[in-house]
């Protein structure tokens, strides 16, 4: 056990996970206290410290040339703050009661027990692993982690065949078949739902399947895949739907991922419906006033539906960072929730969301209306204007702004960001159309896209009153 630290009026931060939340949240920490009054120590499993795992698709398509571009800041570099980082050890139990966590040396086997005044439970999320024959083989990968990408990398390296495909067409699947499509690959999506990206409503989610589809990406929905097939090398050779079989030299598994909340739930910490952690609004995970969560392991208050949801996004992550560092610092921060947004694109598709889909808007008990338009990315006549579809959700009768969604080209997706801000602010649709938003040929019709289908939405409310 762990009884080096003086107990004096020092207290002891322990924080487990070294990515956006955890280290965000220790260097927040270290910013407001110094080490003469809080002790740092934070447990890393991996090689890799504070990177930006949404950029693991870039750098397996060349768009980003090493992963160190990727990581903002180094173990060196925690460790010259005075936090003391413990890389390649992964916390395998932790004593509530007791103060402290077991810790394992991923390398030599080791153990010891470190004990806590504060703890910060940044365990992220794990990708979703179907259970089938050949998931295990060589050449088949997830891509969650930098050394996830670097083994896939590794992989391709000592491949010949070039026909790639990516099981699962959300926001992992449809970025991995861009990175294999500029890497010169035949790719296939196999996709469990109807149309990709699940997160967008069916009709829109049909308008990036014909454009995937426009990039020589073959697209298979409304397919369950039942194995892997591995050749007499024992690597993967084909992927195996109950229709199907897909000839294949490397897999991405591009399926979702879930909380990594085991360490949390063995130790009888409250966990919601989707086994993320819960906390109140200042990240303090309910019921244990010196224990705080956040990033991927934890669930989120969905501003506009008043659910709790689980969103990995490293945008959330960072800032769940900077309330906790903020509160274990002795300071006061909240994080009052989120509306949904998020962005994506495969090639030259842009893919924008925010707020509620069709089906979120019924489970959560609303009426709405729904309108969808085309417009353009400029003034028409401006060069290089490009189209773009703008789907808007409203509630009935009160016209409150539910959900955009939007997919285009160029200048498209950023376009959600208005939405966003009129989603936090509860704005109606009719107070959209009075925006005043930035005009000029290059970058916008006289009337931008979304208050076309701000317009739109609010004649539809308003005639549903009649």
């Amino acid at each position: 056990m762990d009884m080096s630290r003086a107990r004096g009026t020092r207290e002891r931060l322990v924080v487990i996970g070294g990515d956006a939340a955890g280290m965000s949240a220790a260097s927040q920490a270290r910013r407001l206290k110094g080490p003469d009054e809080l002790e740092i120590v934070a447990f890393e499993r991996g090689h890799f410290t504070s990177y930006s795992a949404c950029g693991i698709p870039y750098w397996v398509g060349g768009d980003v040339s090493a992963p160190e571009e990727l990581i903002a800041r180094t173990p060196e570099e925690h460790r010259a703050r005075d936090i003391d980082l413990r890389m390649r050890t992964e916390v395998v139990e932790l004593d509530v009661a007791g103060g402290r966590v077991r810790a394992r040396d991923v390398d030599s086997g080791a153990e010891s027990w470190t004990s806590y005044d504060k703890l910060v439970i940044g365990t992220g999320a794990r990708p979703i692993t179907p259970d089938m024959p050949g998931v295990d083989a060589p050449g088949v990968h997830g891509v969650q982690t930098l050394d996830d990408g670097q083994a896939l990398l590794d992989s391709l390296a000592r491949t010949r065949g070039r026909r790639a495909v990516v099981v699962g067409a959300g926001y992992i699947g449809v970025e991995m078949a861009e990175a294999f499509v500029n890497r010169g690959y035949e790719v296939t999506v196999v996709n469990r739902g109807k149309e990709p990206m699940s997160t967008l409503d069916p009709d829109m989610g049909r308008l990036v399947h014909k454009a995937m589809e426009g990039l020589g990406i073959t697209m298979v929905n409304d397919a369950r895949v039942t194995e892997l097939l591995t050749g007499d090398d024992g690597r993967v050779r084909a992927v195996v739907t109950e229709d199907a079989e897909y000839p294949a030299d490397v897999v991405v598994l591009g399926i979702g991922v879930r909380p990594e909340t085991s360490l949390a739930k063995t130790a009888g910490l409250p966990l919601g419906q989707h086994d993320g952690l819960l906390t109140d609004l200042a990240m303090r995970v309910r019921g244990h006033e010196n224990i705080w969560a956040g990033g991927d392991c934890v669930e989120v208050l969905d501003l506009v539906s008043g659910q709790e949801r689980h969103i990995a996004l490293g945008t959330h992550a960072n800032k769940h960072g900077q309330v906790i560092g903020t509160n274990a610092g002795g300071g006061y921060a909240t994080f009052p929730g989120v509306v949904g947004t998020a962005v994506s694109k495969v090639c030259d598709l842009e893919i924008a969301r925010t707020g509620l889909r069709e089906k979120d808007a019924h489970r959560a008990g609303l009426r709405f209306e729904t309108v969808t338009i085309e417009s353009t990315s400029r003034a028409g006549y401006y060069p290089a204007a490009s189209l773009m579809t703008v789907k808007m959700l409203a509630e009935r009768r009160t016209g409150r702004l539910l959900g955009v969604q939007i997919v285009g080209r160029e200048g498209a997706a950023k376009r959600v960001d208005i939405a966003a801000v009129a989603l936090t602010a509860r704005m109606t649709v009719e107070q959209m159309t009075a925006l005043d938003l930035g005009y000029a040929p290059p970058f916008s019709p006289v009337w931008d896209p979304v208050l076309v289908a701000a317009r739109k939405a609010t004649a539809k409310v308003q005639a549903g009153l009649r």
